[in-house]
């Protein structure tokens, strides 16, 4: 009888993520670690574009089309995070549950940790019939001014 897999430890930080891709058997490319930097450096969701703009202004070139393989690679196996917007993906750095805070004035998406009450959990799985295993909450709202 096969053992159950060990659930992967969270991505924390740059070395977790290129762990992470040699223990799934994913290439490091120089492109990809490239990607992998900036997402780490800028602590922030970008697109494409931006990455793409962002690591050839540093002067690491790489193409449009790499960029698009890398992303969509990195994020089907859980490394990086995709998020869908209506205006495009934008990718992140933390790949384990979050939550997010979206700013509608500037379009930024902030990741913050949200733990609810074991009690709150408890009752949606009794109302719901579901077994809560992880969530994300969403936030909305504008800059204090």
């Amino acid at each position: 009888m096969q053992q159950p897999e060990a659930p992967l430890k969270p991505i924390r930080s740059l070395e977790d993520a290129l762990h992470r891709c040699q223990t799934l058997g994913m290439r490091v490319s120089r492109q990809r670690r490239y990607i992998l930097e900036l997402l780490w450096q800028a602590q922030d969701h970008l697109s494409a574009r931006e990455i793409y703009d962002r690591l050839n202004q540093q002067g690491k070139e790489i193409g449009h089309t790499s960029v698009y393989q890398n992303l969509e690679a990195l994020s089907s196996q859980g490394v990086i995070e995709c998020v869908e917007r209506c205006d495009g993906r934008l990718y992140g750095n933390i790949s384990d549950a979050h939550s997010h805070v979206n700013c509608l004035d500037t379009h930024k998406i902030i990741d913050v940790c949200v733990e609810l009450p074991p009690e709150l959990i408890k009752q949606i799985e009794e109302q719901t019939g579901v077994n809560i295993v992880e969530y994300r909450i969403d936030f909305y709202g504008y800059r204090k001014q």
